[in-house]
């Protein structure tokens, strides 16, 4: 009986790593962190979406349902797809070298499928909830692995703000599968996350400058240099000012909080042209961005619930 026990236990153990070590590669094949932060805004758009239209969210949970899951799949399945396609650059980026498509776990088939058939079936929900919201869907699924992944990451240097579309695309299907005809709120969320992401990922392309020139990517810094990125870091901050006037919806309270962000963040990126350490200064920029985002966002649903 005891030897029967330490089998039993020893057998376990051992699958327990292999078990985590799959969980593990899997959620770093669909970039669980991108699902999940991209999760928050389609809620958001979704949320705004049924405060403005007086609809109750609580007689429509399958079309809550449709959207959340839906776009956690197609989100999910370009993410695996984009691994796929990088997997020959990823090996000579450090902070990339523990993929499952670089390390080996995951056979490029065997990605390629889930990634097609988390698309197919991610359209499919959003299909359900709505025409408008399966098309929009299309369009993220179009703008990250076609405009974004396959052609100007790695033959041009807007390739950021051709990246930012697809960003800004997941508040505006949660907002089209209540309303399909849009309103300007859901413009407003569209340009606030387009306007949002190129002073974000600039800031990570400032860390990680050296690993995008080994792989031969034309980042920004790379391309152009500290400088040049910090100046259009500003602008783009700059250019987040009125973004808040399209959900005045919100309150005046919302529009408040949301100039205040965008006073700290330019202040901040105003200091980029006289720090002496620019990694450091980028480190600021970067966690300030995901700072601003959050705060942003969950304002949107607190606010939304006073109007």
């Amino acid at each position: 009986m005891s030897n029967g026990h330490t089998i039993t236990a020893t057998t376990e153990t051992e699958r327990d790593p292999v078990t985590s070590s799959f969980l593990k590669d899997f959620l770093s094949l669909i970039k669980i962190g991108i699902v999940n932060s991209n999760l928050v805004t389609t809620f958001t758009g979704l949320w705004l979406a049924f405060q403005f239209t007086n609809t109750n969210f609580l007689h429509e949970l399958d079309l809550l349902f449709f959207t959340l899951f839906g776009s956690a799949l197609i989100i999910a399945g370009s993410a695996a797809m984009n691994n796929f396609i990088d997997r020959d650059i990823d090996p000579v980026m450090k902070s990339k070298k523990g993929r499952p498509t670089v390390t080996g776990r995951f056979n490029p088939t065997a990605v390629l499928i889930t990634s097609f058939t988390f698309l197919v079936v991610g359209e499919v929900f959003l299909f359900m909830a709505s025409t408008s919201a399966g098309i929009w869907g299309l369009a993220g699924i179009i703008s990250y692995v076609v405009l974004y992944s396959m052609w100007s990451k790695r033959k041009h240097v807007s390739n950021t703000i051709v990246g930012s579309i697809s960003g800004a695309i997941p508040p505006v299907i949660g907002w089209a599968a209540v309303e399909p005809g849009l309103s300007l709120g859901a413009l407003g969320l569209f340009f606030i996350m387009f306007a949002w992401q190129p002073p974000h990922f600039y800031a990570l392309a400032m860390k990680r400058v050296e690993e995008y020139r080994a792989a031969n990517i034309p980042m920004l810094p790379v391309v152009k240099g500290f400088k040049r990125t910090t100046v259009s870091m500003l602008l783009w901050v700059i250019l987040l000012f009125p973004l808040p006037l399209f959900l005045m919806e919100l309150g005046t309270a919302f529009v408040v909080l949301a100039t205040a962000l965008n006073i700290g963040w330019l202040v901040l990126a105003v200091k980029g042209f006289k720090v002496e350490d620019d990694i450091k200064w980028a480190t600021k920029m970067f966690v300030y961005s995901l700072n601003y985002m959050t705060i942003l966002f969950v304002s949107m649903i607190i606010f939304s619930m006073f109007v």
